[in-house]
């Protein structure tokens, strides 16, 4: 089992919010996918897609919505992350808000390595693993 930490920092604008100035909930998934791509290496990534045509999909997620973030706020996106077995690695993400003593919203999730057709292919072995 392999494992890690990271921080990422994510700055509320105005478009991700709702009309009352809160972050549309969706859009805490897209933090945490900017969170992945600088752990696993958006190098990485693209290297994958265009010398095999695989990638990362999400296979499952569990979010909870515990203190909305608003229009201005600085998150800083927590994420630790373990690869379970050879086809999966789990990842954990929160968000806080600044001066805060819990997050406000929480997200557990598992990444699967896809290939061509859409085959479930073993996660390799990348530098964010060791």
């Amino acid at each position: 089992m392999t494992s890690g930490a990271h921080h990422f920092s994510a700055r509320v604008y105005y478009e991700d919010t709702d009309h009352s100035g809160v972050v549309y909930h969706a859009n805490y998934l897209k933090y945490f996918e900017r969170a992945r791509e600088e752990i696993i290496g958006v190098d990485v990534l693209a290297n994958m897609w265009h010398e095999s045509q695989t990638g990362f999909a999400v296979y499952k997620a569990n979010i909870g919505y515990h203190d909305g973030a608003v229009f201005g706020d600085l998150l800083d996106i927590r994420s630790t992350w373990t690869k379970e077995g050879p086809y999966r690695v789990i990842f954990t993400h929160e968000a806080w808000r600044p001066g805060k003593e819990k997050p406000a919203v929480t997200c557990t999730l598992e990444l699967v390595c896809l290939g061509p057709g859409k085959k479930l292919l073993p996660i390799p072995e990348l530098p964010f693993l060791e």
